[in-house]
């Protein structure tokens, strides 16, 4: 109860601090301090070790927390998998949650006309897009994973590299297991064998690097410093467009790169044209395809979103003492 307290209290005081009489657009944010000033220091409950992680009020002072596309996303990743929701492809909206067996009992035309119905009571187009997804918590394992983004948090900030993309990926590439994914990357930080060898891991028919913890973190923090955010600066700087690297939506747009290449991410913004940059552009990434930038793309920073959201409220819920005034 008194953590539960303590939680609605901090997030008042967020609320608080990144509000005020005017609405505030969404990525016109004012907030313009390096990642050195969003640290915290916080101590789990009944554990003696003090971590240190990155908390961007961003998330908040910018409302992303309200979009459909994250909240959907964060619903999803703690859902049970034997769980599913119908819900409308171009914007994430939940349409029904149903037992996914239920679901899987249901013949193709059944599904079909199931799926009419819905359009029919939400007055949806009869093309409207709609979509079957499953729960996966079995997969998002948060708390198997909240040690090791603390550690990644200390890599990251002990090479001087925004923290920040340590948590974002952690959180959402492999949390809690070494896995393997089809196209063939591996570990934590989820490295393809080409990008690990060139960013010196080494990874053969006998050793495979990736599998280690560190060394993984370091191949990510040599991707996202040669390749990630010097490409993230000249697509942008290629578009005219105005930045700020500790701004929330440069930070997704890099993510973007880490996850796709930058190639299909300048293809994407060959398509979008922005005349600007801010979370509208973001939106808009969510919803365009280019090259091999497609779905699993799209998703890609909603994904993070999510995730981050996430971790605030175990942070704020699940430690018994935080420190906002973190000196480095």
């Amino acid at each position: 109860m008194l953590r539960n307290i303590l939680f609605i209290i901090l997030v008042a005081m967020t609320f608080q601090v990144c509000s005020s009489n005017e609405p505030r657009p969404i990525g016109v944010s004012n907030i313009s301090l390096g990642w050195e000033h969003q640290l915290i220091r916080v101590k789990p409950l009944n554990d003696t070790v003090e971590s240190i992680f990155l908390r961007d009020t961003q998330l908040f002072y910018e409302r992303w927390d309200t979009l459909a596309q994250p909240l959907f996303w964060k619903e999803i990743m703690t859902m049970s998998p034997d769980s599913c929701v119908l819900n409308v492809a171009a914007t994430r909206k939940i349409l029904v949650r149903k037992a996914l067996n239920d679901w899987n009992k249901m013949s193709d035309s059944e599904k079909d006309a199931f799926k009419d119905s819905l359009r029919i009571a939400n007055l949806l187009p009869l093309d409207e897009r709609i979509f079957m997804t499953t729960g996966k918590s079995d997969f998002y394992q948060f708390d198997k994973v909240i040690p090791d983004v603390a550690k990644g948090v200390s890599l990251f900030k002990k090479h001087g590299l925004d923290p920040w993309y340590a948590q974002a990926i952690l959180m959402i590439e492999s949390p809690g297991a070494l896995r393997k994914s089809n196209a063939g990357a591996m570990g934590a930080f989820q490295l393809m064998p080409g990008v690990a060898r060139s960013h010196g891991l080494r990874v053969d028919k006998y050793v495979d690097e990736r599998k280690d913890f560190d060394k993984s973190a370091s191949g990510a923090i040599s991707l996202i410093e040669k390749t990630c955010l010097p490409y993230a600066r000249k697509i942008l700087d290629d578009h005219g467009l105005v930045y700020h690297e500790h701004s929330l939506w440069f930070r997704l747009f890099t993510l973007h790169i880490y996850h796709a290449g930058a190639s299909n991410v300048a293809k994407v913004m060959d398509v979008i044209q922005p005349s600007e940059g801010g979370a509208g552009l973001i939106h808009k990434m969510w919803t365009t395809s280019a090259g091999n930038f497609k779905n699993a793309s799209q998703n890609y920073s909603q994904l993070a979103l999510a995730a981050l959201l996430i971790l605030d409220e175990k942070l704020l819920l699940e430690c018994e003492e935080i420190d906002f005034d973190v000196r480095i």
